[in-house]
């Protein structure tokens, strides 16, 4: 069996996050990444999988500028055997539908995929739909926001909890499926898988390489863009209000002035 997982490198989430000024796309240059971490679990998730049967190859796939290997290279520690980055000038500024496109054709280029699992979302556009999209580009199944999986030779059968009930779904192999954060607990990488990983094959791929047209992609294909970006207001300092007897009602002019009464 091979698993491809999708590992995404994503800007850190407690670093000071920012647009570019020349086309206002995500600046994921000038800014430390790392790998998404809702994309750990699905990593996980592969190797478990790798762990309970014989002959499991895991493969990392990202993909995005020269920095985005650095996904591929925690996938690698934590026990993925390969890994492929995608990386070319022309995907700069990608939209969701041009995504899906270039990480099909890169599965498609994998060859004898049996199941794709991916993280529910990336932490940095958090919109959730590029499983859905790619599966249907590869014209798999999919079953999303799965928080329990046993996977077999034939089908994958996960159990995705809902507001007031959980659902049971069955689907054949190959197929998509993105995890949540409710289903393991990713593993640390091990001195030992921190080694391991120098000695991994990691393959780049262009555009070229994959066969998709330069001009379907990139942020002059996408079907939105950030128009202006404006920094939030500081914080403004707080209003302190003595308590002389007539607290309560200076509140509550200060709760009406405001319209939260």
């Amino acid at each position: 069996m091979k698993i491809v997982t999708l590992v995404k490198h994503v800007p850190d989430a407690t670093a000071d996050r920012t647009f570019t000024a020349a086309d206002n796309t995500t600046d994921r240059v000038g800014v430390d990444g790392l790998l998404s971490e809702l994309d750990e679990y699905a990593v996980e998730e592969a190797l478990k999988i790798a762990e309970a049967g014989d002959g499991v190859e895991v493969v990392a796939l990202t993909m995005g500028p020269d920095g985005a290997d650095a996904a591929l290279k925690k996938a690698l520690q934590m026990g993925a055997d390969s890994g492929v980055h995608v990386v070319d000038d022309s995907l700069h500024g990608s939209d969701a539908p041009a995504t899906a496109r270039v990480l099909a054709a890169a599965i498609t280029k994998v060859g004898d995929v049996d199941l794709v699992l991916t993280g529910m979302a990336s932490t940095d556009g958090g919109m959730s739909v590029v499983p859905a999209m790619l599966a249907e580009h590869l014209g798999l199944a999919h079953v999303g926001f799965v928080g329990e999986l046993a996977v077999s030779d034939t089908a994958v059968t996960a159990r995705r909890d809902g507001d007031v009930a959980s659902e049971t779904i069955e689907a054949a192999l190959p197929a998509v499926v993105a995890v949540t954060d409710q289903i393991n607990e990713p593993r640390y990488p091990s001195f030992k898988g921190i080694m391991a990983a120098k000695k991994k094959p990691v393959e780049t791929w262009t555009l070229a390489d994959l066969g998709v047209d330069a001009g379907a992609v990139g942020l002059g294909a996408a079907s939105s863009t950030v128009r202006e970006v404006v920094k939030r207001p500081e914080r403004a300092q707080g209003q302190v209000v003595t308590d002389e007897g007539d607290g309560g009602t200076k509140l509550a002019e200060f709760l009406a002035a405001q319209k939260f009464i």
